[in-house]
């Protein structure tokens, strides 16, 4: 028994120090900047002067700031356009994918590759191409006799731009659609097709049920992503060549926040908008959960 207490012991040291670099990263990187930013939002701290206390003074600002609400109401567009949007882009490039046969894992590596370029470097380029006058996207457009809008400038095209820029970033999850399609059991479909479903059926009552969790994590990781959405914000119109003519339909809050933390000083108030869009993502996050987990197929056969 003794020497079995040694051995447990000595493999729960091993097994605290191979999670201790990921431990000591939690702490550095995430747990201590978070109690910092805490602290910092019942303060005024501009960078340069030393923090003093303000009580409750920049979570009131919060609710007295129109700029704050408006960043908010835009972001919330932008999530609700980009999130079906990618989901269903996502998809459909992976069913497609699906069907590629040999040549799948070429086509795998072109669509994951455009998340490995860099969000401000896809900004720039978007850019060009959404330019209302020279942009190609428009000039494509009226090869077909469509007039394009003024993506980057019209008040009304701004959020949308910003989703269709962001479908830029949609590899990764074709990726996990595509392995859940291929784990779909195929004689699920048999049993269809000889019951005569036909092929809206099949994605009705077969696939979309067996891929459920797949697109369960997507439409979270998704929503997540789109309420914290900066660098196209920022690159597209608050660079130095557009912070001019920026309008404040195209103002997201990761955006404002920025302004206030590192164009305004304003750092214990970028603190506390900080906390507030964490609670924001806290409470959509656990509704997903409650109201996704009644549709999801789990692989014992059971919902929850």
């Amino acid at each position: 028994m003794a020497s079995r207490g040694l051995l447990q012991r000595r493999e729960a040291r091993s097994a605290y120090l191979f999670i201790a670099p990921w431990i000591i990263g939690f702490v550095v990187f995430t747990a201590g900047p978070m109690v910092a930013s805490l602290w910092l939002s019942f303060t005024d701290y501009s960078l340069v002067d030393p923090a003093h206390s303000v009580g409750t003074a920049n979570y009131q600002q919060l609710l007295d700031d129109p700029r704050v609400a408006k960043s908010l109401a835009n972001t919330f567009v932008y999530a609700a356009l980009f999130v079906p949007l990618g989901t269903v882009v996502a998809l459909a490039l992976a069913m497609l994918l699906q069907k590629v046969g040999r040549a799948s894992g070429f086509f795998r590596t072109v669509f994951y590759l455009p998340v490995m370029t860099p969000a401000v470097a896809a900004g720039a380029m978007f850019l060009l191409l959404l330019n209302g006058q020279r942009g190609l996207v428009n000039q494509v457009l009226g090869w077909f006799g469509i007039n394009g809008p003024d993506w980057t400038t019209d008040p009304a095209w701004l959020k949308p731009s910003l989703a269709v820029v962001s479908l830029w970033t949609v590899g990764g999850s074709i990726i996990i659609y595509l392995a859940a399609l291929n784990n779909v059991p195929r004689q699920l479909y048999e049993a269809a097709l000889l019951d005569g479903a036909g092929p809206v059926r099949r994605f009705v009552s077969v696939t979309l049920p067996m891929i459920s969790g797949a697109l369960f994590f997507t439409i979270i990781t998704h929503t997540i992503a789109a309420m914290q959405m900066f660098d196209q914000a920022y690159t597209m119109f608050y660079g130095p060549q557009q912070k001019a003519t920026a309008s404040d339909e195209s103002l997201v809050y990761m955006v404002y926040l920025f302004q206030n933390a590192f164009e305004f000083f304003k750092m214990g108030f970028a603190s506390a908008m900080a906390w507030l869009l964490f609670v924001i993502i806290l409470v959509i996050t656990v509704i997903q959960v409650r109201v996704g987990n009644r549709f999801v197929y789990y692989e014992g056969g059971s919902t929850r």
